[in-house]
């Protein structure tokens, strides 16, 4: 949509949230290409197909809208991928990485963990729309982002309000 790409390794979150368009119903995972951009195999497409929707629900909790039920699924998931913290012995520098770098779990486990670490997590939103759900990244003051685009759900949704404050006059 209209806003920038999340940071660093959260582009990897937001791209898998947003291979399915609500709007339209299509799903990229469903393409041999779409499942090859992620690493995904056709027999790993219902896992890679609950790992976006957990970390849709996830997103919605971000802005305040997702039952905590939904957002558990999430830790679940990541609960079964392991991380490594591996420890450069040129400079003593540490990094977090997956234990099978193969695995989208896995990848998408230490992109929340450094999200996290940072506060970047907390902003990557998805729309308040339902009929929209895209993720993006909150880059407003405020962090009170509500659209994935102002000028198509955000103007969708200040025109719904502005009608139903007039059908009530």
């Amino acid at each position: 949509m209209a806003r920038p790409s999340a940071p660093g390794s959260l582009v990897l979150v937001q791209d898998l949230v947003n291979t399915l368009d609500l709007e339209t119903g299509a799903d990229t995972l469903a393409t041999e290409e779409g499942r090859a951009a992620f690493g995904v195999s056709e027999a790993g497409l219902p896992a890679a197909r609950e790992l976006r929707e957990a970390l849709r629900a996830a997103c919605l909790a971000h802005a305040g809208h997702a039952p905590p039920a939904d957002v558990a699924a999430l830790c679940t998931l990541l609960a079964q991928a392991p991380l490594l913290t591996t420890v450069d012995p040129a400079d003593g520098s540490a990094r977090l990485t997956p234990a099978d770098p193969a695995s989208l779990t896995a990848r998408i486990a230490v992109a929340v963990a450094l999200g996290s670490l940072d506060g970047s997590w907390q902003r990557l939103k998805v729309c308040e729309d339902e009929t929209c759900r895209w993720a993006y990244y909150d880059r407003s003051p405020a962090g009170r982002g509500r659209w994935c685009s102002m000028e198509v759900c955000g103007a969708r949704a200040k025109m719904r309000a502005y009608r139903a404050r007039r059908a009530g006059e």
